[in-house]
Order: structure tokens, then sequence, then C-alpha cells
């Protein structure tokens, strides 16, 4: 069993795996403008932990390093497919999100910029709660995918 597991971690570690790391970022500082309604900038807020001050109050625009503005924040739901009766069958799920980067004396440094994710789900009329249910864990897990990919594209700037 112990060669096994050796030999697991030996192919593991030749094929480059790496656990993720936590990200470094350039600034210290970051404002979050979220987009009203919206749940995002939120998670986004979270999602620094201590690695960077997020600060959140009026005077945030002139002591923050950059400044995140989430422009729009947008949740759909359209029909994709349908059987020979006309019942729904499927539903295609997708939130967008449109922000920019910029410093508090307005520098852009990522332009209007816009993610997308977006998820099938089958839908069944005799299981409705469920998939209600199953339709806000894939919403929240897209909403986290997108707030991880903004993460990465934050730590790719350099203010230089």
């Amino acid at each position: 069993m112990g060669r096994l597991a050796g030999g697991g971690a030996a192919l593991l570690a030749g094929c480059g795996f790496q656990l993720r790391a936590s990200q470094n970022f350039a600034f210290t500082s970051i404002a979050v403008l979220p987009h009203p309604g919206g749940s995002l900038a939120t998670e986004l807020r979270r999602s620094f932990g201590s690695a960077v001050q997020v600060l959140a109050s009026e005077d945030a625009l002139t002591r923050a390093q950059i400044v995140v503005e989430i422009l729009q924040e947008q949740r759909e739901k359209t029909v994709v497919g349908v059987n020979s009766s006309g019942q729904i069958r499927e539903f295609q799920l997708r939130i967008r999100l449109k922000f920019r980067v910029r410093t508090p004396q307005g520098r852009e440094l990522v332009p209007e910029t816009e993610i997308v994710q977006q998820r099938d789900i089958s839908f069944n009329e005799s299981a409705v709660l469920a998939k209600e249910a199953e339709e806000v864990l894939l919403y929240r897990h897209m909403q986290t995918d997108i707030v991880q990919q903004l993460m990465r594209r934050l730590a790719t700037l350099g203010l230089a």
C-alpha cells in the first residue's frame, strides 16, 4: 500500500500538479464598487481574506490603490429544450458580469470587460422543488467561478 501511495505522489509531482496557493497581488488596498442589487461584490470582498485590505466607505476611493467597478451583474434563464408536446425539458442558466479596474485617479488598468458563466439544467415537472434548489446551487457555483476568474485577473495586475 505504501508503494502505491508513493508512486501516486511521484506521478503527481512529475506532471506539474501543484495545489492552488494564495495569490499575490501588486496592491495592498482595494475598493469594490458594487452594482445595485448584485451579490458578486460581497463575495469578491470576502475572497481577499487578509491578503488585501478591502476598503468600504466614502473615503475608500481616495485611500485605495485600485478600484473595481462592477458595472453590470445579470442573471438569465432561457429555455433551450422542449419535448414533442411543447413542455420545457431544459434551461440554460447564465450570469454576466461587466467590470472595469482603475486607479482612484481614473487611470484605467483593465478596460470594461465581461465574464460569462453558463450551465444547462434539465427540468422535470415532477421534481420542481429539487430543480429549484439545483438552480440556486448552480447560480452559486457560477458566481464563485466568476469571482475566482476576477481574482486571477487582479493578481496579474502591475501598478507600475
